[in-house]
């Protein structure tokens, strides 16, 4: 039994790891967002700074007790043994609650600190990046140095949704766990946890947007995911309410507040082309590919900061998806 369904073969990997004597330095959670990878990793840290305390761990679940004082320190965000890397928010008024676009070499660096001292709390030092995938070039080259003469005591954990991006060397470097979409029943259960107000109609309903992530499915309830489907449905069958929606959209996912849903877009429409050309062949396969690759292009990285204007990111993926029925 354990505190994360649906991904026993890797917790049960996490707990023989952290009661040997000798353990790999650097791992790396691999697998589509939203599937509780970052959430095993936070807790497979705290296990790791306990036993490194010398302190009792359970057999059978990941995480210690929440009464141990290390876990305290770290749900807390000030545990000294702790660093945790992830994009900041930008620092500028104009893009008040936005986040920067990498996980930048200045962060990485900053590391020295903690890795150049000896831990203060047992025999272990942590340092969970969330995620990997964000890591600018010279954050990639200068984590790989840490990686490749990692001082005693010191564990990596990287999340990675696409771990085929990280540098190659680093991948070399670490012990890669794999995290699989859910399937349908294990999402029922886990979305009923999160979701226990919620009625069962709309929790099976959630289940099929989500693809095997919690995490995704969540989020797109409370983006209103399912009116994004529903315009990207007209869009896709074109004619002059296409245009409609289209300037709709531009409309809607322009301003600031409006970020969130805007990101949610961005990764909705190449999953939205995935799924209808699954039943496609010839001319439209190709067209459908075409598509897909130019929705991913467009993504990658397009958000935070954004590399097009809002209105002008939302028409051209609209565009990709509108070229599906040509």
């Amino acid at each position: 039994m354990t505190d994360w369904l649906g991904h026993d073969a890797q917790i049960a990997e996490l707990i023989t790891a952290s009661a040997a004597e000798r353990m790999h330095h650097g791992w790396i959670f691999a697998g589509p967002k939203g599937v509780g990878k970052a959430g095993i990793a936070f807790d497979f840290a705290k296990r790791l700074l306990v036993a490194g305390a010398g302190r009792r761990l359970p057999e059978a679940r990941l995480a210690p007790d929440g009464d141990d004082m290390a876990v305290k320190l770290l749900e807390a965000g000030s545990h000294p043994d702790f660093v945790r890397l992830e994009r900041l928010e930008r620092d500028t008024k104009s893009a008040e609650g936005q986040l920067a676009r990498n996980i930048t070499v200045d962060q990485v660096r900053g590391l020295a600190r903690l890795l150049h001292s000896a831990p203060s709390m047992g025999s272990r030092r942590v340092i969970l990046i969330d995620s990997a995938d964000d890591l600018e070039t010279g954050a990639a080259n200068a984590l790989l140095k840490n990686l490749e003469e990692p001082p005693t005591g010191a564990v990596f954990l990287l999340v990675a949704h696409r771990p085929g991006r990280l540098l190659p060397t680093i991948r070399s470097r670490c012990r890669i766990l794999r995290f699989q979409a859910l399937d349908g029943d294990v999402m029922l259960s886990a979305l009923a946890q999160a979701l226990p107000d919620v009625p069962a109609a709309e929790r099976a309903r959630l289940v099929a947007i989500g693809e095997g992530s919690p995490g995704q499915a969540i989020a797109s309830r409370e983006l209103d995911m399912p009116a994004l489907e529903q315009s990207l449905e007209v869009i896709a069958r074109g004619g002059h309410s296409a245009d409609t929606e289209r300037a709709r959209l531009m409309a809607a996912l322009s301003s600031v507040s409006a970020r969130p849903r805007l990101d949610a877009f961005v990764n909705l429409v190449p999953r939205f082309i995935a799924r209808r050309m699954r039943e496609a062949s010839g001319p439209a396969l190709g067209r459908g590919i075409e598509a897909f690759e130019e929705a991913q292009r467009l993504g990658a990285g397009a958000v935070t900061p954004l590399q097009l204007e809002p209105s002008a990111l939302v028409y051209t993926l609209c565009g990709t998806v509108a070229g599906l029925g040509s």
